[in-house]
Order: C-alpha cells, then structure tokens, then sequence
C-alpha cells in the first residue's frame, strides 16, 4: 500500500545534525496520520508521499522547515529564589514557574535551565534543535489506512519531534 492521505505510517529514522553528527536513532516504528494533520513536518510528508514499506529516503530541513530559527527573545533571566533547591541545568519547565518576573514571557513554551547563578536563572523556550539544519534518513516499516476514528481525531495521539512545541 502505498503512502496517502489518511493512512497511517510507520517509520524508522536516524537524525541527524546538517553536519554529519547523529542526534536520534528509532529502532522501534514511530507513527504518524499522513496527509496534512500536523504530525510531522510537511516537507518530510510531502517526501514521503507515494512511498511504500520497504522505501527509503533522506531529507535536510533547514531550521525554518523544523523547529524555526534561534529567538534570543525567548531567552530569559528569573530569580533563582522561584526554583526549587534542587535546581539543575538541563531540568525543563512546562511554563514560568510562579513568581517569575519576565511578565512579556510566553507562558506556552516548555523552558530549558542553561546556567544557573547565585542569584538568578537562565531560562531559554527555544526548542533544542532551533537554528540547527537537520538531516533524516527515513524507512516506511508498514502503511495503513486509517480507521475512521483515527481520520476524525486528526492524530494518533504521537506526535513526530515532540520535544516542546515546533516554533
């Protein structure tokens, strides 16, 4: 069968940064509802399309097909008061923690701690891959179509790179 609007897509794929360095790899099939429900990419379902199990490809976006470019203005400084003590960086917050002074902040992002000091906190709302040109070789494991249910939800309930929110 082959790939098309409201079918359902298993893939394996290997991530990987523009230049070379390997960021992800799935052994296990992630799946997605193909045809225009968000989830995944467009210009890798669009690559995808009419592809059959057993298919392969390789696709490069660039950072405005992906996670948009690096926002310095999602950058933020807090208190380190309205953190908890165990506070390290790398920990994630779904949103500003109460107390938070940056009141023009989005309260919508998930918030990556990247230094931490004496006094106050460096809070960035970027994705992770922000800025970054990204290359996937990807393998179509199995298609179907899919049920009704599935067609009137619009999702699978996945998402593919859902690490925060996709700009």
């Amino acid at each position: 069968m082959q790939i098309s609007p409201d079918t359902v897509v298993m893939l394996t794929y290997k991530l990987y940064t523009g230049a070379g360095e390997l960021i992800e790899e799935a052994r296990e099939p992630i799946t997605y509802l193909h045809g225009g429900h968000h989830g995944i990419f467009p210009k890798i379902e669009d690559e995808l399309s009419e592809m059959e199990p057993g298919d392969s490809c390789s696709v490069t976006l660039e950072p405005e097909d992906a996670f948009g470019d690096y926002d310095e203005q999602k950058v933020f400084l807090e208190p380190r008061p309205v953190f908890p003590q165990d506070l390290e960086e790398g920990m994630t917050f779904e949103g500003l923690p109460a107390g938070a002074t940056s009141g023009d902040a989005p309260r919508n992002l998930l918030y990556t701690v990247t230094e931490i000091y004496p006094d106050n906190v460096v809070l960035d709302g970027n994705h992770p891959l922000a800025g970054i040109a990204l290359r996937l070789h990807l393998k179509v494991e199995a298609v179907r179509e899919a049920t009704e249910e599935e067609v009137g939800r619009g999702t699978l309930g996945t998402g593919f790179f859902r690490i925060g929110d996709a700009q």
